[in-house]
């Protein structure tokens, strides 16, 4: 544990999901050229990404549920494996069809990479570095998006679309080189008591999601990432470019300021959930108390919003990603080993399901909206600043029943810990009142 060999495997994994983000995050600059190469609709064309991270949060559950049986390193491998077909289909791809094949296999392999990461630290670190290296997988990790953003971007529009997205496939295959050289298991898998029928799978998700630490992870997980997933991958760039009327030059430059502020801040995170593991609950409260603000002052100002407060939204729903990643280390806290794959999948639905939620009902809100002014379906009409305003109004709607559920699980869980241990966690502004007494004695 935390040797040298744990920071190489370290690297490996981490650098094995960088190309994941990567190969996820590569339709987005290439949606121009991919209506050109295949004569698609834009309803089409977002169908290829829709259904890539369907297939991914659909797998995150069987996935864990394998990852308890045949240990992370087969599914990193397994999942880089994926990533090469599926790039390389659609780069050679004649129609939509087959491009939608390759982007569900990009999509499963992708589902593979990240909670295998995450279980694959588990077996080589412990103690406070765990929780610190788990938030730096997620920070390095998003700078796939930045190599999809810029290199690949420019192999797109320089070289065309086979060679970009061949060499796309070549980065996993060079992924799944490195995995199978440096990376092993570490702590032996343990199989005999993993279910391998179906009865015995349900009977293992069943006792994962009866742990309420389970759910807490899950819900961390469901108000945290969700925000910053929407404006990402779907609604960011209108919202930028024609809404606020930045165009996409500087759109796309805005959206990179999210990765950049997620890397920042997934290293404190770390430190604060590390320090005070008990007030990991308060720390997602806050991020999303500070998303909620952040937005209501985009969205209720008068007018065109300053620039300066669109920057603060984007640096502020940057949080989210690495604040997300608590919701693993309550998984991590409150299973045993041999249930950590199924409780990882469980957690790291959460967010994918919320922002498949905000993403379809921002979508009805907006053509409502454009149908209420007269239906032209013009970008302008249809992604005006007054109709974002209106239709982003959903994330107070879903994240607040997803904060509601959040603070029932954390109520059971801090019973269940009570019962178990003996451990009695004080509500946060006790604890700051014995702090503030214990240092004016």
């Amino acid at each position: 544990m935390n040797s040298r060999r744990s920071w190489i495997i370290f690297a490996v994994a981490c650098g094995a999901y960088a190309i994941a983000i990567l190969q996820r995050t590569s339709l987005g600059v290439a949606g121009v050229d991919a209506t050109d190469r295949f004569s698609i609709s834009a309803a089409m064309l977002s169908s290829l990404a829709v259904v890539q991270l369907i297939v991914y949060a659909g797998l995150q559950i069987p996935v864990g549920l394998l990852l308890d049986r045949v240990g992370p390193r087969v599914l990193i491998l397994s999942g880089a494996a994926l990533m090469v077909v599926g790039q390389t289909t659609l780069a050679l791809a004649p129609g939509i069809g087959i491009a939608i094949a390759g982007r569900i296999l990009v999509g499963a392999g992708d589902a593979m990479t990240f909670i295998s990461v995450l279980r694959l630290l588990n077996n080589w670190f412990s103690g406070r570095k765990l929780p610190i290296v788990s938030q730096w997988v997620g920070t390095i990790g998003q700078t796939g998006q930045i190599l999809s953003a810029i290199p690949l971007s420019i192999l797109l529009h320089q070289a065309g679309w086979e060679p970009a997205f061949l060499s796309a496939a070549s980065a996993s295959l060079l992924a799944f080189i490195l995995v199978a050289i440096f990376v092993r298991n570490g702590t032996p898998v343990h199989t005999g008591s993993i279910p391998v029928g179906p009865i015995r799978v349900m009977t293992q998700l069943k006792e994962s999601l009866s742990r309420p630490g389970t759910r807490l992870g899950f819900w961390s997980h469901f108000v945290t990432q969700s925000s910053g997933n929407v404006f990402s991958l779907l609604w960011g760039f209108p919202f930028l470019s024609v809404g606020l009327g930045y165009g996409p030059a500087t759109a796309s430059l805005l959206l990179t300021l999210i990765v950049i502020s997620g890397g920042v801040m997934g290293p404190i995170l770390g430190l604060i959930t590390a320090r005070y593991p008990m007030r990991r609950s308060n720390v997602v409260l806050g991020v999303v108390v500070a998303m909620a603000i952040a937005w209501t002052i985009v969205l209720a100002w008068p007018g065109q919003p300053p620039f300066w407060t669109v920057i603060l939204l984007l640096v502020v729903i940057a949080v989210g990603g690495p604040g997300s990643v608590i919701g693993f280390d309550f998984a991590r806290t409150f299973n045993p080993m041999r249930n950590l794959g199924s409780a990882t999948g469980i957690v790291n639905v959460g967010g994918f399901l919320a922002s498949f939620i905000m993403m379809f009902i921002i979508g009805v809100v907006l053509d409502a909206l454009d149908t209420a002014h007269g239906g032209s379906g013009d970008p302008s009409t249809l992604y005006s600043l007054d109709s974002f305003r209106i239709a982003f109004l959903v994330q107070y709607v879903v994240v607040g029943g997803g904060v509601i559920m959040l603070l029932r699980a954390r109520k059971q869980t801090r019973q269940r810990l009570h019962e178990q241990e003996g451990i009695q966690v004080a509500p946060v502004w006790v604890a700051l009142m014995r702090a503030w007494r214990k240092r004016h004695r």
